[in-house]
């Protein structure tokens, strides 16, 4: 059985965190503190006992020069001698199904190994962010910049994201859990991290990005082996779109599943990707950091 978290279960979320990911103590008292709630976590229960979970992080995302909401997952697992039972294909199910309830149209996560970039291709993600090669700005300099104001050294600390596309954005609060979780290990270097991202509402997304880009127009069909409202053809055409039946033939038509969306949709790789592809959407540079991975 699936259900949220509550007062009597948070306690297994977190010896289940400690089972499968083997954290300190001092960083998963900063992440508890700052990211646990008990409405955003999904466990799956077998009797009274939480045997796998997922927790749907909320953030803020720059996609075609608008913010929209995100769900970033963290926290995926289950207990080693409840595996292999589909468990966590469940909750990550019905985490998509909460996205769409909560008009969420985007879901990102970090793969912490290689192996589960393969994982998440199979429920729809697509990897859409590269590790970086050069450090990030220094959080430990925007300190020293900022002595004694936590707040200023956040708007420093903004300035420099705020108006990049395809990009993460971080609150208040979530800057200073950063802060908090990078003292733990004296500040090391950060770098752009891998991640991936799954498409939860194409309608939506396509029409930020005809909104963008209002010279565009093509039409296009998209198929999603999970997500049945994102099975449709789209026509895109004077900054907007319209779910289109049949395919209208006087635009380019271009077919497409739902990772391959998510690739295009946020700019990455484009200019691997040839004709039409490469003109009708624009090369990007997603970026995900400070994620307290």
């Amino acid at each position: 059985m699936i259900q949220f978290a509550d007062e009597t279960t948070r306690l297994q979320v977190r010896e289940m965190w400690k089972t499968v990911f083997g954290d300190p103590d001092d960083y998963m008292e900063v992440y508890f503190r700052h990211k646990y709630r008990d409405e955003t976590t999904l466990l799956y229960m077998e009797g009274d006992k939480a045997v796998a979970s997922l927790q749907m992080l909320p953030y803020r995302f720059t996609f075609c020069e608008t913010e929209i909401p995100v769900i970033y997952l963290a926290g995926v697992s289950t207990l080693p001698e409840y595996r292999r039972k589909g468990y966590v294909r469940q909750l990550l199910i019905k985490s998509f199904e909460e996205a769409e309830r909560k008009d969420v149209p985007l879901m990102l996560l970090v793969p912490q190994e290689e192996w589960l970039l393969r994982f998440y291709d199979r429920y729809g993600f697509a990897q859409t962010f590269d590790a970086g090669t050069e450090a990030l700005p220094s959080l430990k300099v925007l300190l020293e910049k900022y002595p004694d104001d936590l707040y200023a050294a956040f708007r420093g600390f903004n300035a420099l994201f705020r108006q990049k596309d395809m990009t993460v954005q971080k609150s208040f609060d979530d800057f200073r859990a950063m802060v908090e979780e990078a003292a733990l290990y004296d500040f090391p270097a950060k770098r752009n991290l891998i991640g991936m991202a799954r498409v939860i509402d194409a309608e939506r997304l396509l029409s930020l990005f005809a909104a963008c880009y209002k010279q565009k127009s093509f039409s296009i069909r998209v198929y999603d082996e999970l997500l049945g409202n994102n099975n449709a053809s789209f026509t895109v055409m004077d900054g907007k779109v319209e779910r289109t039946f049949p395919v209208d033939r006087s635009k380019p038509i271009l077919t497409t599943g739902i990772r391959a969306l998510a690739q295009l949709l946020l700019g990455y790789h484009i200019s691997k990707k040839g004709e039409p592809f490469s003109t009708l959407f624009p090369e990007k540079e997603p970026q995900m950091h400070f994620m307290l991975e």
